[in-house]
């Protein structure tokens, strides 16, 4: 009977190892410590004849624990060089319950974006057969350049990797980062503003609708090699000045799986789409008033203000001043280039790529938004002051948002 017991509870262990796919490709997410996705099969690898029951019982807690905490996604973001190296940053996942200070620095060999990093940086040693990325940035590094983007391409920066099982698409915001084939992957430039980083682990399969948003996107890619039996949508993008949709709709949402079944919905708009990606298209979608946080420091004409038109079903405030609670601090958007929304009386947080500027509206750009309240809240406590919507020529003013 005892024996019975310990069969079944193996037989539900392996059950819960194959509904969740497990944690077995190199390609993925990971954060600081590398953490360990094969941590599930070390377990299985016992006999179950070593259990006792109640110590069995008690590992298939810690099982199904490890599978959750199995890292799928994770947000990152690098604070602004305010009385700081520059290199400091912030770090949540599914199991953070918000923000955690990383003890590495963002330029770390050892920290969570080299740990995500390393099938990439491995295969400038060896082509590994079987893997596949691509580079993207509209201000690539130099080399191999160009200095200079055709505004044709998207305002939009990532990096994909994948092999026959998973793949990664880590959308971020920072200029010239990772550099060329380069193991020291973080840009000197890197350090002074604030960035933004999402990294989400894919099945292999989703990547063919990876392919088709960086279509609508239409991203610069600066360094790539998509092997020919990978998704064609990849290797279309790959080729840059090839790949663009050529009739309307001018965008195109997307519902994404994680490799773990957690929901995320892409946001691509093309630049004959016309319009601003977050009051043109995001705002429609979730059905909320948004805080957007995009880039200061735009050109003098183009920033967009805060919309408040009867055009759009909810609000889009500008974000002006950031604050962070760990550590304490406060910093104007003219420091932060990162890009991202959140809707205040809602779950939806985006990490997105394009500013509210009017030059950005006719050009490509995308988000990826996660419906998650743990997210929402902490991003919408960032939120220290806004631009109101008041009529011109009235002077625009900051209203310090209560929280």
């Amino acid at each position: 009977m005892t024996m019975a017991r310990y069969r079944t509870m193996l037989e539900l262990l392996l059950g819960v190892g194959i509904l969740f796919k497990g944690c077995d490709s190199d390609v993925k997410c990971r954060n600081d410590d590398g953490n360990e996705v094969d941590w599930l099969v070390e377990i299985l690898n016992y006999s179950y004849d070593i259990f006792s029951p109640g110590q069995l019982s008690v590992s298939a807690e810690y099982v199904i624990e490890y599978i959750y905490l199995c890292i799928v996604r994770y947000i990152l973001y690098k604070l602004p060089k305010v009385k700081s190296n520059g290199l400091c940053y912030l770090y949540m996942d599914e199991s953070t319950n918000g923000w955690q200070v990383s003890k590495k620095q963002i330029s770390s060999t050892s920290g969570a974006l080299a740990n995500t990093l390393k099938p990439l940086l491995d295969f400038y040693d060896r082509k590994t057969e079987g893997f596949g990325y691509m580079l993207y940035n509209d201000q690539p590094p130099d080399p191999p350049g160009p200095k200079s983007v055709s505004a044709s391409y998207g305002h939009s920066k990532g990096v994909v990797m994948l092999d026959r099982r998973t793949g990664v698409w880590l959308s971020h915001s920072t200029p010239r980062f990772p550099k060329y084939r380069n193991k020291n992957f973080w840009p000197d430039s890197g350090s002074v503003n604030g960035q933004t980083f999402m990294c989400v682990t894919y099945s292999y399969n989703t990547f063919k609708d990876i392919g088709l948003q960086l279509k609508y996107i239409h991203p610069y890619p600066y360094d790539s090699d998509i092997p020919t039996t990978f998704p064609n949508e990849l290797r279309c993008v790959e080729q840059r000045n090839q790949c663009f949709p050529k009739k309307e709709p001018w965008f195109r949402v997307q519902a994404l799986t994680s490799w773990n079944g957690r929901k995320f919905t892409s946001f691509a708009k093309y630049t004959r789409f016309g319009d601003d990606l977050y009051s043109g298209l995001i705002v429609n979608s979730l059905k909320n008033n948004l805080y957007v946080k995009s880039w200061g420091k735009m050109r003098t004409a183009g920033p967009l203000p805060s919309n408040c038109s009867s055009s759009i079903p909810h609000i889009v405030y500008n974000v002006e001043t950031i604050k962070i609670p760990k550590p304490k601090k406060s910093f104007n958007n003219t420091l932060d280039h990162s890009k991202w929304c959140v809707t205040p009386d809602g779950d939806w947080t985006c990490i997105a790529d394009t500013n509210r500027e009017q030059s950005q509206m006719k050009r490509g750009g995308g988000a990826i938004c996660i419906e998650k309240r743990t997210a929402a809240n902490t991003f919408s406590s960032m939120v220290d002051s806004y631009e109101q919507c008041e009529p011109a020529p009235r002077r625009l003013r900051a209203q310090t948002r209560e929280l």
